[in-house]
């Protein structure tokens, strides 16, 4: 795989005049160097070393509604061509990840109804392990694609290339090898944690790379990391500059309910190590959904939090004359933009990409700390992000952003959490419904921290609802438990 991207990155560096052309040439490379490395891989076993893509019928990746050009008038309304895929708008990594599984796609044809699956493969993280090499320190075309004002890395487009990468990591891991059972529908339920470790330079080769590192019935986590080293040579262990989890559910194509996938056998000791991790997170979340509010000594607690919180921010909303200054409502802290979704920003399954909502997210993220903090953001963590509906071409989104809350006991390294809603709004309709919700973690250079006046304000709510939120994304960061798990 790392190969086919390596070669992807280098055609699809000219992206202005004549991308078509490349795009279709690019699509022939991949469609024949897929098919020959998959014959060598002993129909879709994998050797261990990452570098293949399996070729699956379980999995459905479709294209979109794209012209078609040199198919057959039978396959002309459901195979369409890629001369105008919705790869070619997004990043040149992500575009060739996509491109490799719809190569995988046009050759083994398509799909009919199939069978339920008779059996599941077992499959070890090495099956699924894929990574990806940038070519930033040769390749200044790609260079520029991902560089900010800063010179450092654009953060919102690794996020849009992880989901990427994430599909086709799960894509890998569910393939049952059989070409008679029915594809499987891949889902990205949530984004777990995205920790950034250090900063990551524009002018420095970079590597991600990522493999299934748990299984439950139905859903599986994807465990990725970038790597760059800090002599720009190549990247050892020592050089993870950022780690991400990824939750991926599966659904049956036909009945859309959920859907086995295979388990997954961990070997070594650090795959068994961070499948202990991932399964006591996934216990941990099903005692918390178990509990709900159903503590009474919780719920009598965190009544006296409210109240306690609300009284300092009414102190601010009636008397701010008397206030802290160094406080501020949260209200006065909101950002927000609105888009029309394009068809240019989907999907291969034909609706929005979700990484593109996780770089418009993190941009509007990124300006509202900017505004707040007074100096450039330095990125964190992804806290957490839902998705909890799709969402369509043609949808009018609105990203509403808000500091949510601030830490600010450290002074040199104050932190700012930053909660972004996404809302799908249909006028036609009168609706209105949450289709994300992202929360990130920054701090402020600390540059600017040493020139600036005022320090970062501690942020307070005035409402009800801003205090549960407030409190339920504090307790969620800090694990904060009235009653300790069994684990």
């Amino acid at each position: 795989m790392a190969h086919l991207l390596r070669r992807a990155t280098t055609s699809l560096r000219g992206q202005g005049h004549g991308a078509r052309v490349s795009y279709r040439s690019l699509m022939l490379q991949l469609r024949e160097q897929s098919m020959a490395f998959s014959g060598a891989a002993g129909d879709g076993d994998g050797d261990g070393d990452g570098d293949s893509v399996v070729p699956s019928r379980r999995v459905s990746w479709t294209m979109g509604m794209v012209p078609v050009a040199e198919e057959s008038e039978g396959r002309a309304e459901e195979d369409r061509s890629s001369t105008l895929w919705p790869g070619m708008y997004h990043s040149p990594v992500t575009a060739a990840l996509w491109q490799a599984r719809a190569s995988i796609r046009e050759r083994d044809g398509r799909h009919g109804a199939g069978d339920e699956p008779a059996e599941l493969v077992s499959r070890t993280p090495a099956v699924s392990r894929t990574s990806v090499l940038y070519n930033l320190a040769a390749d200044e075309i790609l260079r520029e694609q991902y560089r900010n004002p800063w010179n450092g890395c654009r953060v919102g487009k690794l996020l849009e290339d992880l989901d990427a990468l994430a599909g086709t990591i799960a894509m890998k891991h569910c393939s049952d090898d059989n070409h008679r059972t029915r594809p499987l529908l891949l889902v990205t339920a949530s984004v777990d944690k995205i920790s950034m470790k250090k900063p990551l330079s524009v002018g420095k080769d970079l590597m991600m790379r990522g493999a299934v590192a748990w299984v439950g019935r139905s859903s599986m986590e994807i465990r990725m990391e970038i790597l760059q080293s800090n002599d720009g040579g190549r990247a050892a262990k020592e050089d993870v500059a950022l780690v991400a989890n990824f939750t991926f559910v599966a659904r049956d194509s036909e009945t859309k309910k959920a859907a086995p996938v295979n388990p997954l056998v961990p070997e070594t000791e650090e795959e068994k190590r961070l499948y202990a991790e991932a399964e006591a997170r996934n216990e941990l979340k099903r005692w918390q959904r178990k509990q709900g509010n159903t503590d009474a000594s919780k719920q009598a607690v965190d009544k006296q939090r409210i109240k306690d919180i609300l009284s300092e921010g009414r102190i601010l909303c009636d008397m701010p004359a008397l206030a802290d200054p160094d406080t501020i409502l949260i209200r006065h802290t909101k950002l927000e933009n609105a888009i029309i979704c394009q068809p240019q920003q989907r999907n291969m399954h034909g609706r929005i990409f979700g990484g593109f909502l996780m770089r418009r997210a993190f941009e509007l993220a990124f300006s509202t700390c900017y505004v707040f903090g007074g100096g450039r953001p330095l990125f964190l963590e992804v806290d957490h992000v839902d998705f909890r509906k799709p969402v369509d071409v043609g949808n009018l989104l609105r990203f509403k952003a808000c500091v949510l809350y601030t830490e600010v006991e450290n002074k040199n390294r104050p932190l700012i959490h930053i909660e972004v809603v996404a809302n799908v709004t249909q006028p036609e309709i009168r609706s209105s419904e949450v289709s994300n919700t992202f929360h990130f973690t920054f701090t402020v250079d600390s540059e600017s921290l040493r020139t600036r006046s005022m320090p970062v304000r501690r942020v307070l709510p005035e409402t009800e609802e801003e205090a549960r939120g407030y409190l339920a994304r504090y307790d969620a960061d800090h694990l904060v438990t009235h009653a300790t798990p069994s684990l």
